[in-house]
């Protein structure tokens, strides 16, 4: 009997312990929507629609130079295709974290690599991102065509407009 409670004990622990913010789980579904450069909305096959946020990335804000391209740019990428979200959690504002892939092309590191997006910085935990990153500047691709005056992280620019 005390090892059947030990075993259930044990159980409701790990359960508490992995609460739906910090599981990791597979998502399948429909882009129907692209806010912007690294933030897009999928419908499931059970029509659920759920807002995500392509995690170890930032891209240019809408009214920044070259948030309007970035934003096409993964629209041209993935708008209207079914793909596969490895979701890591959900942020505060309610949207689930993840890396999205289209078969299995990462599209997160795809939207670095193009000069699309940045790697965020104080979120990147694959320091392949950096890589890609100064792959993308050295070939002046994308957001590294611009002028320097108008290259700003996205962070920086965030904390300017407030």
């Amino acid at each position: 009997m005390n090892a059947l409670r030990t075993i259930l004990s044990s159980l409701v622990i790990a359960l508490l312990y992995l609460s739906p913010s910090t599981q990791a789980a597979n998502l399948h579904g429909k882009v129907v929507g692209i806010s912007d450069g690294d933030t897009i909305t999928i419908l499931t096959t059970d029509k659920q629609s759920i807002k995500i946020r392509l995690i170890e990335i930032d891209a240019p804000e809408k009214d920044q130079p070259w948030g309007q391209k970035s934003k096409q740019a993964l629209s041209d990428l993935i708008f209207s295709r079914n793909v596969t979200v490895d979701s890591t959690g959900s942020d505060r504002y309610g949207r689930t974290l993840g890396t999205v892939f289209l078969s299995n092309r990462n599209i997160n590191k795809h939207m670095v690599e193009n000069g699309n997006a940045w790697a965020y910085t104080e979120y990147v935990r694959d320091q392949n991102y950096f890589e890609l990153q100064e792959r993308a500047k050295s070939k002046q691709l994308g957001l590294w065509s611009l002028s320097k005056e108008q290259t700003m992280a996205p962070w920086e620019w965030r904390k300017n407009k407030k």
